[in-house]
C-alpha cells in the first residue's frame, strides 16, 4: 500500500517557502505516493492550489485534516508543539531540525514517536550526498538576496561609471566568510561590477574565491580553519587577534560589508566590532547574514535593518524566504532525491535504512529513538601510493659526446635534410607522374593541416575540431587540384563537369565546417569571459 506526503502550511512568521512545488508533486506521484497539500501552503511562493490539484495533488482544509492519514510529513521549519501533536505515531518528517541547537524539540518528537530527518544534519563530506544537500541550496539564494538587500540599502551604483556629470568609482565590497553563501554573495557583486574581497579561515577556498572575480585577504597568521561538512572550526586567540586587525582595515576602506560566518552548534563568531561600525565612511552598508544565531556583527538586531553610526546594518533572517518561489523549487527538489533514496523500489513505500551513510547521517529520531549523533560516516579509503619511481639511469653517451635529449648538433642536421632532398629527387626523377601529382597534394595537404591546428591558438581547439580541421584540411587542397590543376596536368586532362562540381561543392562545404568551427568556438569561449 502506497504512502501518503503532507505538506502543510509553514506557520513560522515570516516563512514564506513551501516543502513541495506542484513540479515535484508530479514525480512524487511517480514514485507510487500520493501527495496532500494543506490549502494555502503555497500561496505566500506563488503556488496556487489549483496549480497543486493540476498536478495530481489532493488538497486539504487545514492541518487536522491534512495530519489525519499522512504518513509522511514534508516541512522547511521544524515543527511546533502543536504540530506534532497532530501527527499520528510512526509517522516519518522530513524538514529542518537543527537538532544541536534544539535539544527540546528532540525530545518531544522522540516522545510522539516519530521517525525524524533533518534534513541539516546531511554528511555534506559524501559526494552522492549533494543532490540531496538544501543547506548549499538555500544558502546560495541567501548569499545572493544579501548582495541585492545591500544593493538596495547602498546609495549609489555598484559599478564604476564615468558620465558628463561626474566619475563614479565602483563599490567596494568585503565578504567575511567565502563557504556557499559567501561565494554566492562575492560573485553576485562581482557581475554588479563592484571591487570584491573576501577572507575565509579555510586557505583552499582562496582559489574559488579569485575565480568568481574577487580578491582573497589572507589573514597574517597561520592557521587551518578547516572544521569539516564544509564548516569552519574555532580558531585560536592568537588567530582571532590577525583576523581582527584585518577586518578593522577592511571595515574602513569597504562601503559594504557582508558576513557569513558560522560554526555548528555554536552562537555566530563575533567579527565587527562596534569600534569597527564606527570607523566606516557614512552610507556604508552592512549585511549580517548569521542574524538569526546572534550575528556576526556587534550592532545586528536579529530581523531588523538599523542605522548606527551612519552605517546601515541589515540583520534580516528571512533571506531565503525573500526569494521564496525559487528557494522552495530547489528544497522541494532536495527532499525529492532524499525520497529517491528512501523509496528505491518505487512502490510509494520508504525504507529507512541506517545501513547506507547518508540515510544514517539524516536520522535524528529513528522509531522514537533519537539517533543523533551519528557515527562518523565511512568514507572510501584513500587509494594508495604509488611507489616512487626508480631513479632514471644517467644517459649514456654517444661516440659523438652527445647526451640522450640533448640538441642535435648542425652536423646532424645537415645530414637528415641532405637525405630528405635525396629521397625527394628519388621520387621526382624516377615516379610516375600520376604518384607525383598525388604526392604533392599529400605533402600540400599535411602541410596546411599542420599550419591550421598547430599554428592556431591552442583555447581554439578541441579534440573533435582539431580532427575535423585536419580533415577538412587535405578535402579542401584535393578539390584546388582538381578546380585548378597545377602545371602539367593538361596533359593527364581536365576534369568532367560532374567531378568539377563536386569539388566546388566540397571547398564550399570545407570552408564552412572551418570558419563556423572557430566562431562557434569564439562565441563559446565569450560566454565565460566578463
Amino acid at each position: 500500500m502506497s504512502l501518503t506526503i503532507a505538506v502543510p502550511r509553514e506557520i513560522y512568521a515570516g516563512e514564506k517557502r513551501v516543502a513541495t512545488v506542484p513540479e515535484v508533486v508530479e514525480k512524487l506521484l511517480k514514485l507510487g505516493f500520493a501527495v496532500r497539500v494543506e490549502s494555502g501552503a503555497g500561496a505566500a511562493a506563488n503556488f496556487s492550489d489549483e496549480s497543486y490539484q493540476a498536478a495530481g495533488a489532493r488538497i486539504s482544509g487545514n492541518a487536522a485534516e491534512l495530519m489525519d492519514g499522512a504518513d509522511i510529513v514534508f516541512k522547511v521549519r521544524g515543527p511546533t508543539a502543536d504540530e506534532i501533536a497532530l501527527m499520528k505515531p510512526g509517522t516519518t518528517l522530513v524538514s529542518f531540525i537543527w537538532p544541536a541547537q534544539n535539544p527540546e524539540l528532540m525530545q518531544r518528537l522522540a516522545a510522539r514517536k516519530l521517525t525524524v530527518l533533518a534534513i541539516d544534519s546531511l554528511p555534506r563530506q559524501l559526494s552522492r550526498a549533494q543532490k540531496m544537500d538544501a543547506l548549499t541550496s538555500m544558502a546560495s539564494i541567501s548569499g545572493y538576496r544579501a548582495v541585492i538587500e545591500a544593493a538596495n540599502a547602498f546609495g549609489r551604483f555598484f559599478n564604476g561609471q564615468v558620465t558628463a556629470a561626474g566619475k563614479i568609482p565602483p563599490a567596494k565590497v568585503f565578504v567575511a566568510g567565502a563557504g556557499v553563501a559567501g561565494l554566492a554573495a562575492i560573485g553576485t557583486a562581482a557581475n554588479l561590477g563592484a571591487i570584491v574581497r573576501a577572507n575565509d579561515t579555510r586557505a583552499e577556498v582562496a582559489d574559488q574565491v579569485v575565480s568568481l572575480g574577487g580578491e582573497f585577504v589572507k589573514v597574517d597568521y597561520e592557521e587551518e580553519g578547516s572544521g569539516g561538512g564544509g564548516y569552519a572550526k574555532v580558531m585560536s586567540e592568537g588567530f582571532q587577534q590577525a583576523q581582527r586587525a584585518m577586518y578593522a582595515s577592511q571595515a574602513r576602506e569597504a562601503d559594504i560589508i557582508i558576513t557569513t560566518a558560522l560554526i555548528p552548534g555554536k552562537p555566530a563568531p563575533r567579527l565587527i566590532t562596534a569600534e569597527m561600525v564606527q570607523s566606516m565612511k557614512p552610507g556604508s552598508v552592512i549585511v549580517d547574514m548569521a542574524g538569526e544565531q546572534g550575528g556576526n556583527c556587534e550592532l545586528t538586531v536579529p530581523g531588523e535593518a538599523v542605522v548606527r553610526h551612519g552605517v546601515t546594518i541589515i540583520g534580516y533572517t528571512d533571506l531565503v524566504s525573500r526569494l521564496a518561489k525559487q528557494s522552495s523549487t530547489l528544497y522541494s527538489t532536495n527532499l525529492l532525491r532524499v525520497t529517491e533514496e528512501l523509496c528505491k523500489t518505487k512502490d510509494g513505500v520508504i525504507n529507512v535504512n541506517m545501513d547506507d551513510d547518508a540515510i544514517r547521517g539524516l536520522t535524528v529520531v529513528k522509531d522514537g529513538t533519537i539517533t543523533w549523533p551519528p557515527p562518523p560516516p565511512k568514507l572510501p579509503a584513500a587509494p594508495p601510493q604509488a611507489k616512487p619511481a626508480a631513479a632514471a639511469m644517467p644517459a649514456k653517451k654517444s661516440g659523438h659526446g652527445h647526451g640522450a635529449g640533448e640538441p642535435a648538433s648542425a652536423k646532424s642536421l645537415a645530414i637528415l635534410f641532405g637525405v630528405g632532398a635525396l629521397l625527394f629527387w628519388l621520387v621526382g626523377a624516377f615516379a610516375p607522374a600520376s604518384f607525383l601529382s598525388h604526392f604533392t597534394v599529400f605533402v600540400l595537404a599535411c602541410f596546411v593541416g599542420y599550419m591550421v591546428v598547430w599554428n592556431v591558438t591552442p583555447a581554439l581547439h578541441t579534440p573533435l575540431m582539431s580532427v575535423t580541421n585536419a580533415i577538412s584540411s587535405i578535402i579542401a587542397i584535393g578539390a584546388l587540384v582538381q578546380v585548378a590543376p597545377p602545371l602539367g596536368a593538361e596533359t593527364v586532362g581536365r576534369p568532367g563537369a560532374l567531378i568539377l562540381g563536386l569539388a566546388v561543392a566540397a571547398l564550399t562545404l570545407t570552408a564552412i565546417n572551418m570558419f563556423g568551427g572557430f566562431a562557434v568556438t569564439r562565441r563559446m569561449l565569450a560566454m565565460f569571459r566578463k
